[in-house]
Parts: C-alpha cells; structure tokens; sequence
C-alpha cells in the first residue's frame, strides 16, 4: 500500500520580534499554496543573539526607526494590522516558556496561545512586561493564567525551551524569523515567496 508524506518546514520565532508576527501571519498562506505543515520552533531570540553577537535592530536608533515603517509596509500589503508597541522591548522569557509549555500539552491550545500573544503585542500594543497585562490577555483568550504560568516555570519547559535555542544556533539561526526546508535555511519574514517557491520545487 502507498503511503503519502506530508512536507514540512521549519519556524522559529519570538513573540518579541515584529518579524516573527507578520511571518506567522503569513504560516497558513504558505501551507495554502504549497500543502506544506509548519513546524514551530518556540526560541529566544536573546540567547541566540548572545551565542551569535547579533541584536536587535533596535539598537541602533535610525534603523529602529526604518525597521517598524518597513514592517508596516508589508503588514499593508498583507493586509493585517500592526501597530508600534511603545513598551518595546517586552522581555519574552516568560511568554516563550508559556509557548513551550502548551506545544506540550496541546495543539489548539498552542496555537490559540500563540495567536493571543501575538495579538496582545502588536495588535493591542499591550504592555507585555506587566504579569497583570498577560494574565488580562490569557484570560481573554481562555486560559487559566495561574496554571499556564506554572507550566511555563516548570523545569522540563525550561529545559526544552533551552534545547530548542541551542539548537537552533547550531543550525545556523541567528535572528527571527528563521524557516528551514531540510537543512536550507531562509530567514525573514521578507523571504515568504523565496518559501513557497522552494516548498513548490520539492
């Protein structure tokens, strides 16, 4: 009997990266096209910025400046909404546990967490560093915000977030969003079409 295997691509991301919302945005257009599966890498991107001696755009004033009127540019052509957070940066430590933790438990709850946090940041333009805000947004979306904390501070969630940031420097990632097509990788939420069309030629 014939077997048939789903094609799949690599995600890795940080809710505190603009880039890595307009590329999630973009996730079920990619698999649309091309019937490819996303799967996702919850990192930090902080860690991957330390192990590489990357940073954020945002520390260099001018290009922080260009970098959100860029994005809202694409954010227009894809017709999704974005607005400019002014508690950026929001420290996503947390946030990414709480993302590790629900991949765990469960799919839908992963990616309506996913979704929720993403919107929280650069939809509403919330104020993420603030536990009381995050708990507003969880509980909004769902979630009991006591309980996804506590899976966010477990120590196996740590450990995996861990894993998965090591590992995704040592394949080569070193900023956010990073896809993977086997062992090719394309970074940038700007290298969508680059994506689809290798995703098509498999």
């Amino acid at each position: 009997m014939e077997t048939t295997t789903t094609q799949q691509f690599d995600f890795y991301f940080d809710f505190g990266s603009l880039a890595s919302y307009l590329a999630h945005t973009q996730l079920p257009r990619i698999t649309a096209e091309t019937g490819a599966q996303p799967v996702m890498y919850p990192m930090l991107l902080g860690g991957v910025f330390q192990a590489t001696g990357n940073a954020s755009p945002m520390a260099v004033p001018a290009k922080g400046r260009y970098v959100f009127i860029d994005m809202k540019r694409f954010a227009d052509e894809y017709g999704v909404p974005l607005v400019m957070n002014h508690h950026f940066p929001i420290i996503t430590t947390t946030l990414m546990r709480g993302a590790t933790a629900l991949q765990m438990q469960s799919a839908e709850a992963f990616q309506r967490y996913m979704d929720c946090i993403y919107r929280g940041i650069w939809v509403e333009g919330l104020n993420l560093n603030e536990p009381a805000v995050v708990g507003d947004v969880l509980g909004r979306a769902g979630f009991d915000p006591a309980s996804v904390l506590a899976m966010a501070n477990e120590q196996a969630t740590k450990d995996k977030l861990k894993e998965v940031t090591l590992r995704a420097v040592e394949r080569g990632v070193f900023g956010a969003p990073t896809f993977f097509i086997g062992n090719d990788m394309y970074w940038g939420q700007d290298r969508i079409e680059q994506v689809i069309k290798a995703l098509k030629s498999k």
